[in-house]
């Protein structure tokens, strides 16, 4: 019997459409970009040109310090390349519990659980909190691991506009009083980098008896007296019952983390299956996280370089009358408007020929409708590289 073939990936032939025009048009591709060798924090060769990194994440440049460096070689000579196994099996070397023990210290909670990855930090806590019968109330914008976990989990889910304190008590307000309410925020959103006003936010969950989780993936290390994230700096430590953040940014290496004081939060590790159906991290890479956090304790300096960096990128960009995604400076992260995607393709093009990368980003990433070239800026750009991000940006802009 002849069965019709139905190709499975025809459904994205529209996303091939466009990578393809983009090709076709002789841009860059914006997607295949490759790391020939990384200089530093700040520098990479791309395309066989020295260019300046202004889309990495590296908030506190921490990829390239020394003593990160050197707690990684030595796990490498004295546990191996990896582990093998689950964190519930085989898969917990000392470095996993010295990891978990500087992050309790760097938040100053009593429980840390660390995963393989940001994404299944989110992955593993939202799916494993909630369950039939429950609601997650989510920011719109909220980040694609979070709307994934969301999907994994058998809760109900309800949007609130984004950063609306007021449509979040609203939308709370009418779910029925006995159901577990889980209310999911982000410290600073990553397409944007506009942060969460968190204590009208925490007090509508508060009202109606919901816990509270805050994603600090893009905050933590430079907000807060501690470096905590957006949740320190504005107060409201006392009322968010789980922190979830990953080591891709400010840590400098791999892997993802929730910290919490609930007196029940250590049975996760036994019913999260994000958890315990994976290989844990490798030694190397928990000894660079472990010695990453326990250097950004004290990292005072940097935070203020990195602050220095963030308000200066974004002055001389509004200076040279680009449109900001953000009137004022609120993070790391530095979004330039753009009017459509190709315009957006062409100028990230130019700019990488000019030897500057930063983020090109589209929905359905950002918002409907919005097209980004992103910067994120790092504690280890000088003020020169600053300086010449901008002018290449005018520069690109008039090619």
């Amino acid at each position: 019997m002849v069965r019709n073939h139905v190709d499975l990936l025809d459904k994205f032939d529209g996303y091939r459409g466009e990578h393809q025009a983009l090709i076709d048009a002789g841009l860059n591709d914006p997607f295949g970009v490759v790391m020939e060798r990384v200089l530093g924090p700040t520098r990479a060769v791309i395309r066989g040109r020295e260019t300046i990194l202004v889309g990495t994440y590296n908030y506190m440049g921490m990829t390239f310090d020394p003593d990160v460096i050197a707690a990684g070689e030595a796990a490498l000579r004295d546990f191996g390349a990896g582990s093998t196994g689950s964190r519930v099996l085989n898969g917990t070397f000392a470095g996993h519990i010295g990891v978990e023990d500087a992050l309790r210290d760097f938040y100053g909670m009593a429980h840390a659980m660390v995963f393989s990855t940001g994404y299944q930090a989110n992955l593993g806590i939202v799916s494993t909190l909630t369950g039939k019968g429950d609601y997650i109330v989510l920011d719109a914008d909220s980040h694609a691991s979070i709307y994934d976990g969301c999907k994994l989990g058998n809760a109900e889910v309800v949007r609130f506009r984004h950063n609306n304190a007021d449509d979040l008590d609203k939308r709370l307000g009418r779910l029925p009083a006995g159901a577990g309410k889980l209310v999911i925020l982000e410290g600073v959103y990553s397409m944007l980098g506009d942060v969460a006003p968190l204590p009208d936010l925490v007090a509508a969950a508060r009202r109606h008896g919901a816990t509270v989780m805050v994603d600090e993936a893009h905050a933590m290390g430079f907000f807060g007296e501690h470096g905590r994230g957006v949740y320190e700096e504005q107060g409201v430590a006392d009322d968010v019952d789980f922190v979830v953040g990953t080591f891709s940014k400010s840590v400098g290496t791999v892997g993802g983390f929730c910290v919490s004081n609930h007196p029940k939060f250590e049975i996760l590790r036994l019913v999260c299956n994000p958890y315990r159906f994976t290989a844990s991290l490798p030694p190397a890479v928990v000894a660079c996280a472990e010695a990453s956090i326990r250097k950004l304790m004290t990292a005072r300096e940097k935070r203020e370089r990195l602050w220095a960096n963030s308000r200066a990128l974004h002055a001389g960009l509004v200076a040279a009358g680009f449109r900001m995604a953000t009137e004022h400076c609120e993070s790391a992260i530095i979004a330039v408007l753009m009017p459509d995607q190709e315009s957006t393709a062409a100028m990230w093009s130019r700019l990488l020929d000019l030897g500057i990368y930063c983020n090109m980003s589209r929905p359905p990433a950002t918002p409907a409708g919005v097209y980004l070239l992103r910067c994120s800026l790092s504690a280890e750009h000088s003020i020169g590289e600053v300086e010449t991000i901008v002018d290449r940006f005018v520069t690109a802009r008039a090619m």
